[in-house]
């Protein structure tokens, strides 16, 4: 490459990576979704400057490593908790996750350039391929290693009444859509034709718009209750103290006194490790927690052992203080509460990261739909678990409402929370049921199946909130079908668009 063509290639580099953290101001708690639209309106521009695959895989980089580094600069917030001991490590969290999401982006604008060999000279089917290839790697993201799908590019629309479109096409249908809506117009601005191509290229956003414009009004002002009252605590306990034995007893108290405060709910929820005792040794919590209850069941985070296993839990207290109902995280935060493969690594004698030794958490069985006498059957999530729409569809049957308990503490006060509650309100949307959500250090909520915050305490703000559980809807078409059909879609569409260039070749 020329010294022209390089200095070409860093600035677009530049300009890519510039583009992807501004487009990142879409999320939560900003929610500027316009400046992510135009972040993708320049999408083809810099897609189609590249001329090879290796140039479109690095303008992909770039592009998300702006986007994930500012979208996940929370990531650094665990860090600082202990800052002596480990804040160095905060520049290498926020360099080494940006980096490895943005390598999913990579290998799909390397792929869209790949295709673009077979796809002729065609501007329009390399960007229709690239919309493709995005959407699928977007997907993987979700499931790969795991999956991380944090900033997915549906959450933007969290705000909007287009997010209702979540309950047809799911968070990778919408985020199919927006590539759709964005890119097709900034093609035209790349290579404009006639009049009526160019109007064309709008179609799709006014369908799009349209369409939620009808779900909006479709949907009813106020939610339909169900007549049981639930109380959230929220006891504002920060990270570094949250576990202080000069500390985690004012804590556990403020919530005791929460929950015998006022009018009697039928249902009280405390966050996620609330409780600061092992389940085994924590009868003596659990009788005060039931004293306070006065004969209101009582839903609580706790951590327990089983052997040398430890396990992050919820615990369903009935009316009697009896442990009726127990659940065990199964989705685990790699290097946050687990090693991968940790276990195998016992076997060669490393047992340092073994979460059979100890060393972390283990991993529960999976997800399980659990009775609340009096108020229903309820889908537990813990923390991170909300954050995978396959998770939440993957229930052996379908609850009446979800129930996540979480300590977002650990993301600071920025952006983080907030994030995380728009995910929340994704997944209620989703699957048309209403959702309580009780958080250590907020946001804590009562959501109803539209995606709606009934009732909320602010973050960082000690204190409880009464709000009446809404009604769970007929289930979604996404909670019958989940991801499948836009897998499907989107491999139909690449396929689609090889047969019509072959087709155009051979009439050529």
């Amino acid at each position: 490459m020329n010294p022209a063509g390089r200095w070409g290639l860093r600035r677009r580099l530049v300009l890519a990576m510039l583009l992807g953290a501004a487009g990142a101001l879409g999320l939560a708690p900003v929610g500027m979704w316009g400046l992510t639209c135009l972040m993708l309106l320049a999408v083809p521009a810099l897609f189609l400057a590249a001329s090879s695959s290796r140039q479109a895989a690095l303008t992909g980089l770039a592009l998300g490593i702006g986007w994930f580094a500012h979208a996940l600069i929370w990531i650094i917030e665990p860090f600082f908790v202990d800052v002596a001991r480990h804040g160095w490590m905060a520049p290498f969290a926020i360099v080494f996750s940006a980096t490895g999401m943005g390598l999913f982006w990579s290998v799909g604008f390397w792929a869209a350039h790949h295709l673009g060999r077979y796809l002729g000279r065609s501007s329009r089917a390399r960007v229709w391929a690239l919309i493709c290839t995005w959407s699928l790697v977007e997907l993987a993201r979700a499931y790969v290693l795991t999956g991380f799908p944090w900033a997915a590019l549906a959450q933007i629309w969290t705000d909007t009444d287009s997010a209702l479109l979540l309950a047809w096409i799911g968070p990778h249908g919408l985020a199919f859509v927006t590539l759709v809506v964005t890119m097709v117009p900034g093609l035209a601005l790349v290579r404009p034709g006639a009049l009526p191509q160019r109007l064309a290229c709008l179609l799709p956003a006014l369908v799009f718009a349209g369409f939620a414009l009808g779900l909006a009004q479709a949907r009813p002002v106020t939610a339909p209750l169900t007549g049981a009252i639930v109380r959230v605590i929220q006891p504002n306990a920060p990270q570094h103290q949250k576990w202080d034995p000069a500390f985690s007893p004012v804590f556990f108290k403020r919530q005791v006194d929460f929950t015998a405060a006022g009018p009697r709910p039928d249902l009280i929820v405390w966050p996620e490790t609330s409780v600061p005792t092992l389940l085994d040794y924590a009868g003596p919590a659990f009788d005060t927690i039931t004293s306070a209850a006065a004969g209101v069941p009582v839903v609580l985070g706790i951590q327990r052992s089983e052997g040398a296993q430890y396990f992050n839990s919820l615990v369903y207290l009935d009316e009697t203080g009896r442990v009726a109902g127990r659940y065990d995280k199964h989705h685990l935060v790699p290097f946050g509460e687990y090693i991968p493969m940790g276990n195998i690594a016992a076997r060669i004698g490393l047992r340092g990261f073994a979460a059979q030794e100890g060393e972390g958490f283990s991993d529960g069985p999976g997800p399980q739909v659990m009775e609340i006498d009096g108020i229903g059957k309820a889908l537990p999530l813990i923390c991170y678990e909300a954050v995978f729409p396959q998770d939440v569809g993957s229930a052996p049957s379908r609850p009446d409402f979800l129930l996540q308990i979480t300590n977002d503490a650990w993301f600071g006060q920025h952006s983080g929370p907030y994030q995380h509650l728009a995910q929340a309100r994704m997944r209620a949307i989703e699957q048309g049921l209403p959702m309580i959500r009780a958080a250590n250090t907020g946001i804590s909520a009562m959501i109803d199946p539209w995606g709606r915050e009934i009732a909320h305490l602010p973050l960082g703000q000690a204190g409880f909130v009464d709000a009446g559980l809404p009604e769970p809807l007929v289930p979604t078409i996404y909670a019958r079908t989940g991801d499948l059909p836009v897998f499907v879609l989107v491999l139909a569409a690449m396929l689609g668009l090889w047969g019509l260039q072959h087709q155009k070749q051979t009439y050529i």
